[in-house]
C-alpha cells in the first residue's frame, strides 16, 4: 500500500534540492520516495565533488600533456592526477531526473525522464512545449 505524500510548495523544499530552483522552476513538489531522494542527493554530492576538483584536474591534465615541460614535472603531475578521487572526474556523472531520481531515459534539456516530461508537457507545465499535430 502506497501512502500519498503531501504536496508542498516549492519554497518549502528548496532546502532539499536548491539546484532545482535555478534550473527547473516548474517543479513544485518533492520526489515521493525516500530512495529516489537519496539518489538525487547522491547525484548532487557527486556533481559538487566534480565542480570542486575541476580546476585542479584540468591543471594537472594540462601539465601532463605539455611537452615543453621537463619529463619529471609531467610525471609528478600525472601521479597527482592519479591520486585524485576517481569520482571527481566528469565521466562518472550520470544524468538523473530531477523530479523522480530515475536514471534512464533522461531528456537533457529538461532534466526529466520520459514519463515526467510527458506528464508535465501534457499538463502545460513546461514552457514552450506542446503536443505536435500536423
Amino acid at each position: 500500500m502506497r501512502l500519498r505524500h503531501k504536496v508542498s510548495t516549492r519554497a518549502q523544499w528548496l532546502w532539499f534540492y536548491p539546484a532545482v530552483a535555478i534550473c527547473c522552476s516548474f517543479l513544485s513538489y518533492p520526489p515521493p520516495f525516500t530512495t529516489m531522494r537519496s539518489r538525487i542527493l547522491r547525484d548532487i554530492k557527486a556533481r559538487q565533488l566534480v565542480a570542486d576538483n575541476e580546476l585542479t584536474r584540468q591543471a594537472y591534465r594540462y601539465i601532463t600533456r605539455n611537452e615543453t615541460l621537463p619529463a619529471r614535472v609531467r610525471h609528478q603531475a600525472q601521479l597527482a592526477l592519479n591520486n585524485m578521487p576517481k569520482q571527481s572526474s566528469q565521466a562518472y556523472i550520470s544524468n538523473r531526473c530531477v523530479a523522480t531520481g530515475h536514471g534512464q531515459g533522461i531528456l537533457r534539456e529538461f532534466k526529466l525522464c520520459r514519463y515526467q516530461f510527458r506528464l508535465k508537457a501534457l499538463n502545460g507545465e513546461l514552457p514552450g512545449v506542446k503536443k505536435a499535430s500536423w
